[in-house]
């Protein structure tokens, strides 16, 4: 049973999204969307070799929440930095070694980072597990390798790993 529902879960977003867009639940555009989700969510199998399996829903909500509140505190310093102008801040690369290995919480980890105003994801080396992160105002790097590894990372490793 429950594996029928997560077969059924993208048909169904990708139906009520259809839905939406067209404003309407006449019984042809069901129709219409039911097919094409299908048909959709079949041909994206294809795309998705690799499955994942997400644990811990209470976790999944309290990173959401660290992450809100982080983007939300971010675009606050970043449109003061800007305001302030250049020689207000110094910003730099930072190489913090990363645990988690599952390509799954490597890519929330990426989305989490480069979503963040003043962060982007700079790159990752496999082999090491380093990722570089480039900061907008680097003022302590220990800081930075902090937040991430227990705001992010730690979260990520026990939802997908």
């Amino acid at each position: 049973m429950k594996r029928a529902l997560y077969w059924l879960l993208l048909p169904a977003i990708l139906l009520a999204t259809w839905l939406l867009l067209n404003d309407t639940v006449e019984r042809n555009q069901v129709i219409l969307g039911a097919v094409l989700a299908l048909l959709l969510s079949w041909a994206a199998m294809a795309l998705r070799p690799l499955r994942s399996a997400p644990k811990r829903p209470f976790v999944i909500l309290r990173l959401l929440g660290h992450v809100i509140a982080d983007v939300t505190r971010s675009n606050v310093a970043v449109a003061r930095l800007v305001w302030l102008g250049p020689s207000a801040y110094t910003s730099g690369f930072i190489r913090i070694p990363v645990e988690i290995h599952d390509p799954h919480a490597l890519a929330a980890l990426a989305c989490i980072i480069t979503c963040t105003p003043g962060t982007v994801w700079a790159g990752y080396s496999q082999h090491s597990g380093i990722l570089t992160l480039h900061v907008l105002d680097l003022t302590d790097e220990n800081e930075w390798i902090e937040l991430v590894k227990r705001r992010y990372e730690r979260p990520l490793k026990e939802i997908f790993e």
